[in-house]
């Protein structure tokens, strides 16, 4: 069957080599053809494949892979609201007010700012669906919001109480720095340019902080990485509807749940995996596609096996759709630097409570988190720019979400965890971006898996030695709290990593990749090179496939699968 227009466009606009052929009508180039000699074995051959399966990380992004980002025509401007770019006045009051009328608007509407600066000095809550922030550019001569001060100095209006509640005995400590302080709320929350599902909540702390969830139907049955699924009663459920697939771990620290996550290696499992019985472990936001008699079909691929030993349930989820900010720069003044989790709240965008959403063509300066997101789905973070010389926390980090494509990030400056795959992330995709300075694919510790590192490039120092006496760079790093340990789970990928060494280490010394001990059976490591020869240590048992040598074959495995899920 041909594949339609808006998908060829889709496919061009994603770098894919699109041909037509008379036998064939039109489909991508990679689709002909798919077995090459010089393919990867974890593509290829039966056995590897079958020992080895990769996840389909091509549901990530905006409509699960296959939407094109939408363009609102319905406009409002900022400027018929009295702000007024470059007078260096506070623009805050003019900007709210132009979200409030777009709110009045039944449809989808254009918030739109002209090109110079705007001062912002309050929070902009997103809280419903069909909006997007849309300036005339991120780069010089388009449009900068400029933040002079920090959220630790503007009411949040109590939305991160719970967060605050959690810090309360939580101390970022340094005898070298002198610093003994309570953790910041803000260095993994809150924004200025905020969105929220009113009746949402992002992120669950603790079981006396939570809010109960909601049971649509008890999930009965579903094999791993399938699309169909039997549940106990469908009479509340209809094609079009998006809910949550929950799995709880109430059979304690080796229940079946944590033997899927990260399998049978010998692993010290934190106590958050297993300590309550009303927290999900593991969630997946998924559309409901079909319904026939109790046989239900969802939109993307099952993270985990669904039976007796493994139940799951769908659940109601509180979410906005079709939300965006594009072609904006948000730039914070020069600041001080006060040390890991004592950050003041120089937050860009925090965006929560989303499917279908996007950010696109956005500079960040200064910035201690630039971009960060709890409880997202189908959602593409695309062409990215960020930079300055104050050393931040967060790059982007994908945090509490599920299928969000990163698609284009340049990190410039310092950051502790460059680009994040965070707690109960799954199914999602760093593609095609760049670190240029102390470079960190974080996979930060809370059962984050079945997620990409895809044809990223990463510039590095070594700063230590390995223990073969080689210079050592740890680019896997592992964040988080011990209670959330190992790093990951199973099934991560890193496809087409290049490494490129800047000082200090001949040409014929190879350098050594450390991670901390991760989960079993993970990652899968294919196509791992750079400018010096590399070395892996990466226990405890990894899949390595062409180090020292990209894969040619398939660039972007993102894409490879994209193209074979849209010719089928």
């Amino acid at each position: 069957m041909p594949v339609s227009h808006r998908k060829l466009s889709f496919l061009a606009e994603a770098g894919l080599h699109v041909v037509c052929t008379a036998a064939l009508a039109c489909i991508p180039a990679w689709a002909i053809g798919q077995v090459r000699n010089d393919m990867p074995l974890i593509l290829s051959d039966e056995a590897v494949m079958a020992d080895h399966p990769l996840p389909d990380f091509s549901h990530a992004g905006y409509e699960y892979g296959l939407g094109e980002i939408p363009n609102f025509s319905h406009v409002i401007s900022v400027a018929d609201h009295g702000a007024v770019p470059d007078d260096g006045k506070d623009d805050s009051a003019a900007i709210l007010g132009a979200l409030e009328t777009a709110k009045k608007h039944d449809g989808p509407v254009r918030i739109q700012f002209d090109a110079g600066r705007y001062q912002l000095t309050e929070i902009v809550w997103i809280e419903r669906s069909n909006i997007v922030l849309s300036g005339t550019g991120m780069g010089q001569g388009g449009t900068e919001i400029f933040m002079p001060r920090p959220l630790n100095q503007i009411d949040d209006g109590g939305a991160l109480d719970d967060v605050r509640k959690f810090n309360e005995s939580r101390y970022e400590v340094n005898k070298n720095l002198n610093l003994r302080t309570l953790f910041s709320e803000y260095s993994w929350s809150g924004g200025f340019i905020w969105t929220r599902a009113p009746e949402g909540k992002p992120a669950y702390y603790t079981d006396e902080l939570g809010t109960p969830l909601q049971v649509t139907t008890d999930i009965v049955e579903g094999e791993q990485f399938s699309q169909t699924i039997e549940v106990a009663d469908a009479s509340n459920l209809r094609p079009g509807q998006v809910l949550k697939i929950l799995w709880y771990n109430r059979a304690g620290e080796n229940g079946p749940l944590i033997e899927s996550l990260y399998g049978d290696a010998d692993l010290v499992i934190g106590s958050r995996h297993w300590s309550s019985s009303t927290i999900p472990v593991v969630f997946q936001p998924t559309r409901i596609e079909a319904v026939s008699g109790n046989t239900v079909t969802i939109a993307n691929p099952l993270l985990h096996p669904i039976n007796e030993k493994l139940p799951a349930n769908f659940s109601p989820w509180s979410h906005l759709a079709n939300v965006g900010v594009e072609d904006i720069a948000f730039i914070f003044p020069q600041n001080p630097y006060f040390g890991h989790h004592n950050e003041a709240g120089y937050n860009a965008i925090y965006m929560t409570g989303v499917h279908n959403g996007w950010l696109r063509n956005i500079r960040v300066e200064q910035a201690d988190s630039a971009i960060m997101s709890d409880d997202l789905a189908n959602v593409t973070i695309r062409n990215i720019v960020i930079k300055g010389d104050h050393k931040g926390h967060y790059g982007v980090t994908v945090s509490r979400s599920h299928n969000v494509l990163v698609d284009g990030a340049q990190v410039f400056n310092d950051t502790h965890h460059s680009l994040s795959f965070n707690t109960l992330t799954t199914g999602s995709v760093f593609k095609d971006s760049i670190v240029w300075t102390n470079p960190s694919i974080d996979q930060h510790g809370g059962a984050n898996h079945q997620n990409l590192v895809d044809n990223v490039t990463v510039y590095a120092d070594p700063v230590r030695k390995a223990r073969d006496g080689s210079p050592m760079i740890d680019i896997y790093n592992r964040g988080g709290g011990a209670a959330w340990h190992p790093g990951h789970g199973q099934f991560n990928t890193h496809w087409n990593t290049q490494v490129i060494l800047q000082t200090g280490v001949p040409l014929d010394q190879h350098v050594t990749i450390r991670s901390m001990r991760e989960g079993g059976a993970a990652p899968r490591i294919v196509g791992l090179h750079g400018n010096r020869p590399l070395k892996i240590d990466y226990p405890p048992n990894p899949y390595i496939e062409r180090l020292d040598e990209r894969v040619v074959a398939v660039p972007s495995l993102y894409d490879w699968q994209l193209a074979q899920r849209i010719s089928n």
